[in-house]
């Protein structure tokens, strides 16, 4: 679990400059924002995936508030972030560093819901360059949510059994 400025310093240093150099800043993140959170709020947690004491990537969840967009309603684990290092990213990295770093990250999002007893249900709301991704997991996609700005909503049910 993310607990300490690290990981904060390693988005600010070494990711930024990156992304920006290549014309992929990841302006909306706020991750100082997120980060308070976690260490503030005990429904919001933050995790980061390190290799060689650097953050590869970044997961931030609300494990109380949200709610199943489908019939029943179920509580379920809300991804606030899900971001991964440019030297990971297939689209500006040929090969990346490391592979599979946001599917692992997503992994352990349905991990922590099935550990507070949700099942292993997971939503979340997704950039449009990141739509690809969650359909490559397979993650079930319920389309644009307008009340949040036509953002793509995708949820995971429970674990097949």
């Amino acid at each position: 679990m993310v607990r300490d400025e690290r990981h904060l310093h390693d988005v600010e240093t070494f990711w930024q400059p990156i992304l920006t150099e290549v014309g992929q800043p990841d302006p909306v993140w706020k991750c100082d924002y997120k980060l308070r959170q976690s260490q503030q709020r005990d429904s919001y947690e933050a995790y980061s995936l390190d290799v060689d004491d650097l953050s590869q990537g970044l997961l931030f969840l609300e494990t109380q508030r949200y709610r199943s967009q489908q019939a029943q309603r179920f509580p379920l684990v809300y991804v606030e972030m899900l971001v991964t290092a440019p030297w990971n990213r297939i689209d500006i990295e040929q090969p990346p560093w490391l592979k599979g770093v946001g599917r692992l990250l997503l992994l352990f999002s349905r991990q922590r819901s099935a550990e507070l007893g949700y099942g292993g249900r997971v939503a979340l709301h997704s950039l449009p360059s990141a739509e690809g991704f969650y359909h490559a997991q397979g993650m079930p996609d319920y389309g644009p949510d307008p009340e949040k700005d036509g953002l793509v909503y995708f949820e995971y049910s429970t674990f097949p059994v």
